[in-house]
């Protein structure tokens, strides 16, 4: 029997069979020794086989090859890497310049993550009715910066509504990851794109301009009874570890830094010190932001320090 897993909730997943049986269901004890590096060996998207038993409930004794996923390392685990989600068509990245604020790196990280797995990411600056007028010129300048970078970027206001009506035509008929840090607004929009969904949201820590976890596990969303469109809700991450990307590679990640890089008088170019490297020249002449250049030394430093570090 095949499904796809619609939800996680640690132990259990609850696969959708190809005809239409949610079946609440647990990994086969020997599946973990397969030599995956992951605290979450099935994640939501993963088509799998299903073997039932008496109980009502099933094991999954294999996964489908995965066509793409957005994965970090594990908070706890260095060594492990987590699965955010698999299989999907884009991510809809939420972030916010304050209540909390997201950090560049954060969003940095993300994207870069989401390049090497080719999947297509727009940013969704929500929160625009909380913005003072300091606020709403530097979310302007945030939208300037990514949008010249290549990526889209829509400034809603899931709380209002403001905004959301034109991020509807972009999931008809698409899998689409929703992520973001705690507090910055996933389950409010979800609840705006999904009228009845009804997911519970919180107010944001005064004290720490932090969010707080209200989504705890990863579930798949349908968003039309006709057409296989889905968002997938996953709970909100403070810090965004990459896992297995080589140096060598992480240039291609960064578009704008890809663009330059092939003027580099050498093709070994870390674009950190060498003569000749027209990323750094780019720099200089603003062509690159900093931060973003910043962001992109901090992941060269990952393989180096070998840890995960919050922060980010």
């Amino acid at each position: 029997m095949k499904g796809l897993v619609v939800k996680n909730t640690g132990s259990w997943y609850t696969v959708r069979t190809d005809d239409g049986q949610l079946i609440e269901s647990k990994i086969k004890g020997n599946f973990r020794l397969k030599g995956i590096r992951s605290t979450n060996p099935v994640a939501v998207g993963d088509h799998v086989e299903l073997v039932p038993n008496q109980e009502g409930t099933a094991f999954i004794t294999s996964i489908d090859d995965r066509r793409n996923y957005i994965i970090r390392k594990s908070q706890n685990l260095s060594k492990q890497s987590h699965i955010i989600a698999a299989n999907v068509d884009q991510a809809f990245l939420v972030v916010t310049v304050n209540r909390p604020q997201t950090s560049t790196t954060f969003i940095d990280r993300f994207l870069a993550s989401a390049e090497a797995y080719r999947v297509p990411v727009m940013l969704v600056f929500n929160k625009t009715d909380l913005l003072d007028a300091d606020e709403r010129r530097y979310q302007e300048m945030m939208i300037a910066l990514y949008e010249n970078v290549g990526y889209q970027c829509f400034a809603i206001s899931a709380e209002t509504g403001e905004g959301v009506e034109a991020l509807r035509p972009l999931l008809d008929g698409k899998i689409t990851l929703l992520s973001g840090n705690s507090g910055v607004g996933k389950s409010t929009l979800i609840n705006r794109l999904v009228p009845g969904v009804c997911l519970r949201t919180a107010e944001i820590s005064d004290a720490h301009n932090t969010g707080q976890h209200t989504t705890t596990f990863s579930e798949m969303i349908s968003l039309d009874d006709q057409k296989p469109s889905y968002l997938i809700d996953t709970p909100g991450i403070k810090g965004f570890g990459t896992f297995d990307m080589e140096p060598e590679e992480l240039t291609s990640y960064f578009k704008e830094i890809f663009r330059f890089s092939k003027e580099c008088r050498f093709s070994n170019c870390t674009h950190t010190h060498e003569p000749g490297c027209a990323v750094l020249q780019a720099l200089e002449n603003h062509y690159i932001a900093q931060s973003r250049y910043q962001s992109y030394l901090s992941m060269l430093n990952d393989k180096e320090e070998g840890k995960y570090r919050e922060a980010y």
